[in-house]
């Protein structure tokens, strides 16, 4: 993730959303200035246990809406490991991505990693179980809309723990669909790769990660006299 980057140390990185803090922690170690926001207290607690300083804040705000403050603040945004798409309202999705956009400096960068609708339709599985080192049976059934793009996943598990279910969704797009958002958003996409592999993506590829940069602000010549 660093060498995509390609950031000097002392960088100010957005983290969103930063669950755990488990990408945040390691960059602040890095040299970078990080600020992880999340909506979820648990995770965030979770995250300030590893520890905070003057190079790394957790926020409790909403990635739909981040402080006004914060504009062109980051050299870089992270949205990492299927951190989007949650929203019931695909309007929120985009909202995201013009934070993200307002967020940025000018010529900054954003690092999208998640699924992508081609690779995962290529390879869909139905339904799937395995078990954990401590006995626990995982199973899911999974289906797909492919009108609103929704992938609604069931998850059952029973182990030496307990038992239970939940059910989740996730709105899956494709690499093409996410740079047209992002364009709009002000972001061009200038690299898809096949997940994190040195490799570009494929329509085979399950998981994509996607760079794309800030524009520069249009430079627009000054208007001309009209002549009497």
């Amino acid at each position: 993730m660093i060498d995509v980057l390609g950031l000097p140390a002392d960088s100010r990185v957005l983290d969103a959303a930063c669950g755990q803090g488990r990408h945040s922690h390691l960059l602040a170690e890095a040299g970078f200035r990080v600020d992880g926001v999340d909506l979820s207290p648990t995770l965030l607690a979770r995250a300030r246990e590893r520890g905070t300083s003057s190079t790394l804040e957790y926020h409790s705000i909403d990635m739909r809406q981040l402080p006004p403050s914060w504009t062109n603040r980051f050299d870089a945004v992270l949205n990492l490991f299927t951190s989007f798409g949650f929203f019931v309202n695909p309007a929120d999705d985009h909202r995201v991505l013009r934070e993200f956009g307002r967020v940025l400096r000018p010529g900054a960068v954003l690092l999208w990693h998640g699924g992508s609708r081609d690779g995962v339709m290529a390879r869909f599985l139905e339904r799937d179980w395995w078990e954990t080192s401590d006995g626990t049976l995982h199973a899911q059934e999974r289906r797909f809309d492919p009108v609103s793009g929704i992938l609604t996943v069931e998850s059952r598990w029973r182990g030496p723990e307990g038992h239970g279910a939940r059910e989740h969704h996730i709105r899956l797009y494709t690499a093409t669909r996410l740079a047209e958002l992002c364009a709009e958003a002000g972001l061009i996409v200038e690299a898809a790769y096949d997940g994190w592999r040195d490799r570009p993506l494929t329509r085979l590829s399950s998981e994509m990660l996607l760079v794309a940069r800030k524009e520069h602000a249009a430079h627009t010549l000054p208007a001309r006299k009209q002549r009497r």
